[in-house]
C-alpha cells in the first residue's frame, strides 16, 4: 500500500495549497452541504495549511507594549491621556512603552480593567 503524506512539507507545497484554497473559497458558502467535494477539499487543505503555518509561522502572544500602543491608536490616547486615564505619570508610560519599567499590581489592574487588555498580558502570565 502506498503510504500518503498528511502534511505540507515544503513552501512549494504551501504555496499550491494556498492558491489551490484561493480557487475553492467562491465555490463554497455557509449553505453548502458538508458532503460537497469542494467543500471537504477546502476543509482539508484549511487543516493542513493551519498545521504548517502553525510551525512555520508562530504567532506568539502579544506584548503589553503592542497592546498597550494598539489600545492607545485605538482610543485616541495620547501618552498623556493614557497616563491620566490609569493614574500614572506620562514618562512612567513612557518606560512601559519603551520597555523600561513594568506596571505595578494595582497599575496593572487599571490597564486591564480601562483599555480591556487581559490581565495575563499585563501582568506577563
Amino acid at each position: 500500500m502506498e503510504n500518503i503524506n498528511t502534511t505540507i512539507e515544503n513552501e512549494a507545497q504551501y504555496n499550491w495549497a494556498m492558491s489551490r484554497i484561493d480557487e475553492l473559497l467562491p465555490q463554497v458558502h455557509d449553505n453548502t452541504p458538508d458532503d460537497d467535494p469542494n467543500s471537504i477539499e477546502l476543509y482539508l487543505l484549511s487543516r493542513l495549511v493551519q498545521e504548517y503555518e502553525d510551525v512555520h509561522f508562530p504567532i506568539g502572544e502579544p506584548s503589553l507594549i503592542d497592546l498597550l500602543k494598539l489600545r492607545m491608536y485605538e482610543m485616541g490616547l495620547s501618552q498623556a491621556a493614557l497616563a491620566k486615564k490609569i493614574g500614572v505619570s506620562p514618562s512612567r508610560i513612557c518606560d512601559f512603552l519603551s520597555g523600561k519599567a513594568e506596571p505595578t499590581l494595582k497599575v496593572g489592574r487599571r490597564i486591564s480593567t480601562e483599555l480591556q487588555i487581559d490581565p495575563a498580558i499585563v501582568l506577563g502570565v
